[in-house]
């Protein structure tokens, strides 16, 4: 097979043909000409155009052959269109606007820039970081401009720490397909409100649950901006509030009770904490001791066990009866950390119930913010949140890639 009628089946090239192919100075340079029998087409609009001139030569890119870098040399031309009243450059099938690379080597890329550091992509494919920066950058305008968001009902939001700081991105995902929707930087209102503009009012109109911590801008624009849809409060959430008042509690009888107490609550801390199934037999055994003394964090445990209890019910009005209970007992416990936890529910309660009517939770989220962090440490961090932000967006919104002629291994 020619080496013309290769790069000819690689890249899609309707309206145009190779015309010569020659080695210089160790890469592979396809000349490529116009297909007189096709009228050029506008790039804005891609409709046939009348010819007005051409421009200087220009090298794109291909997929490396057997190892030699591939160029493809044409010079484009300007069109007048009459659909869009102006003069445009030409349509080009194996390019994607002003890029230097094909179709096919940004798929290429992009597919490996999934798998691997873009400064490992780079070397991979003989090129530099800003060409991997490009290719990824197109992959996901397609991806975008193309993905589905037809059947997306129920989203959850979170935040991820970026960097040391308190430096935040505000992530937002699809429960269902457990896939990213969008992401921006920080956690204010206008970042959550900025999601939901570009989400759009009809997609918007459509969600029938919101799940989300009870960070108060998410709340607010939460309820502003979709009314419609059940403000469900993360559990996960909730039990991580609960341990860190139970954990509280420990640390004040510590510190109220001086040295020799705190001899005896050493290294006890996840025993309080962890689930009783999961505690170890050295761990059961120092709980059962403990347990026979009158110790303040002793009340707290039974609390935060007597919790649990809370999310088993399916009818939201037996909830709210034993929520109701559970309050009494916590307000009377004479422990502060847990009267502060249970006010913070009986100030939630019409939110939190909404978890019977919608029992939703932010589990595929926390797995997703995990897989976000793998992404971090794999390329050893990011300098900006744009860079940060795109590579989630091609890691985790499963957004499709352009088709082409060939599928490069």
């Amino acid at each position: 097979m020619l080496v013309e009628t290769l790069i000819q089946n690689t890249v899609e090239m309707q309206g145009f043909r190779v015309a010569e192919v020659r080695f210089v100075e160790g890469c592979l340079e396809a000349e490529v000409v116009p297909d007189r029998r096709h009228a050029p087409c506008c790039g804005v609009c891609g409709r046939k155009a009348i010819y007005r001139d051409r421009r200087h030569t220009r090298r794109f890119r291909h997929v490396p052959l057997w190892g030699i870098a591939v160029f493809i040399l044409y010079a484009p031309r300007r069109v007048t269109c009459k659909h869009c009243n102006g003069v445009y450059g030409e349509s080009l099938p194996w390019s994607t606007g002003k890029q230097r690379f094909t179709r096919a080597l940004m798929v290429t890329i992009a597919t490996w820039a999934r798998v691997l550091t873009w400064q490992q992509v780079a070397a991979l494919f003989h090129c530099s970081w800003a060409t991997v920066a490009g290719a990824v950058d197109e992959a996901i305008k397609f991806g975008l401009a193309h993905r589905d968001l037809t059947g997306v009902t129920l989203i959850g939001i979170d935040e991820i720490s970026r960097k040391r700081g308190h430096v935040y991105v505000t992530n937002v995902y699809d429960l269902e397909e457990r896939r990213l929707l969008w992401s921006g930087e920080g956690r204010g209102k206008e970042t959550l409100k900025t999601f939901f503009r570009e989400f759009g009012e009809e997609r918007t109109a459509r969600l029938a649950g919101i799940c989300c911590d009870m960070w108060q801008p998410y709340v607010e624009v939460a309820k502003e901006m979709a009314p419609q849809a059940l403000l469900v409060f993360d559990k996960f959430h909730i039990v991580q509030h609960l341990s860190k008042a139970v954990d509280q509690v420990r640390r004040n009888e510590v510190h109220e009770k001086g040295a020799s107490h705190k001899i005896l609550m050493a290294k006890t801390r996840y025993i309080w904490l962890k689930n009783p199934w999961n505690l170890t037999e050295l761990q059961k055994g120092r709980l059962a001791e403990l347990e026979k003394l009158n110790l303040k964090i002793n009340r707290a445990y039974l609390l935060k066990e007597a919790f649990r209890k809370f999310w088993y019910y399916r009818n939201p009005v037996w909830a709210k009866l034993y929520l109701d209970k559970w309050f009494w007992w916590a307000t009377h416990s004479r422990l502060q950390p847990m009267r502060d936890f249970a006010w913070m529910l009986r100030r939630r309660q019409n939110d939190l119930l909404n978890y019977f009517k919608a029992p939703i939770d932010n589990g595929a989220v926390e797995g997703l913010n995990n897989k976000a962090k793998v992404i971090v440490h794999k390329a050893y961090g990011f300098r900006t949140a744009k860079n940060y932000i795109r590579n989630l967006y091609h890691c985790m919104a499963e957004l499709p890639l352009p088709k082409t002629m060939h599928t490069f291994a």
